[in-house]
């Protein structure tokens, strides 16, 4: 089963067909996805069942309906045990970003946090889920495949937000921040962290 998340809204890829009560079951075969995510964004609906007999190519088989973007992103701790957080478009969220040509994702996850944040001597720890989530540009559906890595660096210096990718806040938050700041950002950041 995979999540992939419009708005706060989750598409649930999966192989069970189950009775129908808030949400909607779709083959995903033949599913008009534009119609669904239109359906997500402007009903009470809570989720969408997208469902195929084989569970090795439901992922494989979605990513085929729209174009695909690929990022990089991290959750970086300091020496205190606190996340680092970035605040765009009124949300709390973790720093990420598009890979670019001939990078990996790893070096595309450390230099997204870098810009984002002005945090340096980050240091991957390991490998965290990778997300999915819909969004919009210029008129098109797209997915956003994010590769998510846990990482640290013992940077003391000052943040600065990457405000012209609209950041208006960077932070370091403690545990119970970080709770706090979860209840204003995105489902799979919360599921994230």
């Amino acid at each position: 089963m995979y999540k992939v998340f419009v708005g706060d809204k989750p598409i649930i890829l999966t192989t069970k067909v189950e009775k129908e009560t808030d949400f909607k079951n779709y083959l995903l075969n033949s599913v008009n996805i534009n119609k669904v995510i239109k359906e997500l964004n402007k009903t009470s609906l809570k989720e969408v069942r997208l469902i195929h007999k084989n569970e090795d190519k439901l992922l494989k088989k979605f990513l085929k309906l729209l174009p695909n973007v690929t990022a990089g992103g991290g959750k970086a701790f300091n020496e205190k045990n606190e996340i680092l957080f970035i605040y765009r478009n009124d949300k709390w969220d973790l720093p990420k970003g598009k890979a670019e040509k001939k990078e990996s994702i790893e070096e595309t996850a450390i230099r997204e946090v870098e810009e984002e944040t002005g945090v340096e001597g980050l240091e991957i720890i390991k490998p965290l889920d990778v997300t999915y989530h819909i969004f919009r540009r210029n008129g098109r559906n797209k997915i956003k495949i994010t590769h998510w890595f846990e990482m640290k660096t013992a940077y003391q210096g000052k943040l600065q937000p990457q405000e012209n990718e609209g950041i208006t806040k960077v932070e370091w938050l403690n545990n119970n921040e970080s709770v706090k700041a979860l209840e204003n950002s995105y489902a799979n950041i919360r599921a994230l962290v």
